[in-house]
């Protein structure tokens, strides 16, 4: 049986390949993306999506070195190394950002069942409103060139399935530990746990953890299967990831390149969509053919009925979650 690090160690080999196109160009500015993702994540493939639209709009422009898989640090250390101008670009888990920035817009994204599927959310990251959340974050000394869902989150348990929402009850439950999701989850009945994504694996074989909330893109870029095989399907939502550029970085840009950095941005956002959704329902076979147990959450209304007051409650906090709310409601 192939073990965790050698799975590991053939994604890396993987994603270096993925990202050779992108590196050691004899000309051009050098760009450094980070990101704390696997390579078979869709928030890797963000990454080399915006890449290679830059050399479509500015051939060799740009020397684009990606650095993914937690190479330079894990979500948070590399969004602070943006604010502060020491990462040219990254992308980074939106549900950081406020805690970093304090640019509460982008909690937007998470209010629970608001986000429907993947299209839904690619209509409301490329309209008006989500180009409003990512140009709040300037005050931060952060250029917001995309927002994509890279997985629509679900429910992963070790010892017994999760059937019905009384089934979540005092369960060790991993989350990132922000305001939004310690509320989101107590009020579903367990016990959150916030613990850093690359911890996420040891918890869960050691029993630290009971559940995390993930996506299928983390089950399968994380081997979580290996240790959790009992997985429901909640949908509750979805997984944002942004692209960032220090403030820093951008200034060295002239009109001409801002604007096809810009427009790099915008186009890796349906691309990233297309492969997180293909991701999502290929992978979910992919998993059962590793012994994993996918059932759907019988009452998920009355799961959908625990939250539905934090929508509003949370709206009231920043006029752009109320705006991103009023959007996705009409649409």
């Amino acid at each position: 049986m192939i073990n965790r690090r050698t799975l590991l160690q053939t994604g890396a080999a993987f994603g270096a390949a993925l990202a050779m196109p992108h590196v050691a160009r004899a000309a051009g500015k050098t760009m450094r993306i980070a990101h704390a993702a696997n390579e078979v994540h869709p928030g890797h493939i963000l990454a080399t999506s915006f890449a290679e639209g830059l050399e479509e709009l500015m051939p060799g422009a740009f020397n684009v070195q990606i650095f993914p898989n937690r190479q330079l640090g894990d979500d948070k250390q590399l969004l602070e190394g943006t604010v502060a101008g020491t990462m040219d670009v990254t992308a980074v888990s939106g549900v950081l950002i406020p805690l970093v920035t304090g640019r509460q817009g982008m909690n937007a994204w998470q209010m629970p069942f608001l986000v429907r599927d993947y299209d839904h959310f690619g209509t409301l990251a490329l309209g008006e409103t989500g180009q409003k959340i990512l140009d709040d974050l300037r005050p931060a000394g952060l250029i917001g060139l995309a927002t994509a869902d890279t997985g629509q989150r679900n429910f992963l348990s070790v010892k017994n399935t999760v059937a019905s929402v009384p089934d979540f009850s005092g369960l060790k439950t991993r989350i990132v530990p922000v305001p939004l999701h310690k509320q989101i989850w107590e009020t579903v009945g367990t016990a959150p746990v916030g613990l850093p994504y690359g911890e996420i694996y040891g918890a869960l074989e050691t029993g630290v953890i009971d559940a995390v909330e993930i996506n299928v893109s983390s089950m399968l870029g994380e081997n979580l299967w290996e240790v959790g095989k009992h997985f429901t399907l909640t949908g509750h939502y979805p997984w944002h990831m942004a692209t960032l550029m220090s403030q820093r970085y951008w200034d060295t840009l002239n009109d001409e390149e801002k604007a096809a950095v810009t427009e790099a941005g915008r186009r890796s956002v349906s691309k990233t969509l297309a492969y997180a959704k293909t991701q999502d329902l290929e992978g979910r076979e992919t998993l059962k053919s590793k012994g994993v147990d996918i059932v759907a959450l019988s009452d998920l209304d009355d799961m959908k009925a625990r939250v539905a007051g934090m929508t509003s409650e949370w709206a009231a906090k920043d006029p752009l979650i109320a705006e991103l709310v009023a959007a996705a409601q009409a649409s």
